[in-house]
This record gives C-alpha cells, structure tokens and sequence, in this order.
C-alpha cells in the first residue's frame, strides 16, 4: 500500500512540473513584438503592435509603439492568451489562441467583437 501512495504522489509531483514547464515554454514562445491587424475598425485603430514581455518572472505586454498602453489582467494559460486594456473611457477584452508565430481572436468593447490577428515579429 505504501509503494502505490508513493507511486501515486511521484506521479502527480511529474506531472504538475509537467504542467509549469509547459507554460513556462508558451510563455517564452510569447516575448517578442508582434504586429496586430483589427477588423471592422476605424483605419487609425486597424493595425499596430504588440509587445510582451518577462519582467520579475512574469509575462507583461503593452499595446502601441510610441505611446504603450499596458495590459492588464494578462493570463496565459497553453496557447490562450487574455487581457485588457482601458481605451478611451471603455474597457477593452482581448482573448487570442497563439498557433505557432500567430496569434487570432477576438476583442469584445461596448461596440461590439472584432477579429485580431498578430504576426510575431522576427527577432533583430
């Protein structure tokens, strides 16, 4: 009995490191720039870029190039990435599916949803 309990904890022990290792991997695959295109948008609000981030342990991203709106709430759970962004008076939610050096998805604000899509940018 005992050699099946400590079976069953070594088990369980693998594969919860299993499972940080995994997201560790989504996340390093996430830092970088990215440039974004909207749909159905105003032409100023279609395209622009994306940053994330690793600061202190932990993944951080910013909107915009010049003036950087940062994301907050951002979680990154295997290839789902959410976040929000405050935007002239409204809240913004953006939930995307990272696929490789993409990323798709939705923003949902008071106006409606809209389509995203991001190319991650190659390293310089």
């Amino acid at each position: 009995m005992k050699k099946v309990n400590y079976l069953l904890i070594l088990l369980v022990t693998i594969s919860m490191f299993s499972v940080a290792a995994r997201k560790a991997i989504v996340a390093n695959d996430l830092i970088g720039t990215w440039k974004y295109t909207v749909s159905n948008v105003p032409p100023e609000y279609e395209t622009g870029v994306m940053t994330f981030e690793q600061k202190d342990d932990k993944t951080v991203g910013y909107l915009g190039s010049t003036e950087k709106m940062e994301m907050k709430e951002l979680t990154i759970d295997q290839s789902k990435v959410t976040f929000k962004l405050d935007f002239q008076g409204g809240l913004l939610t953006v939930t995307m599916t990272q696929d490789g050096e993409k990323l798709s998805g939705t923003i949902v604000s008071q106006d409606g949803e809209f389509p995203i899509t991001a190319t991650k940018e190659a390293q310089k």
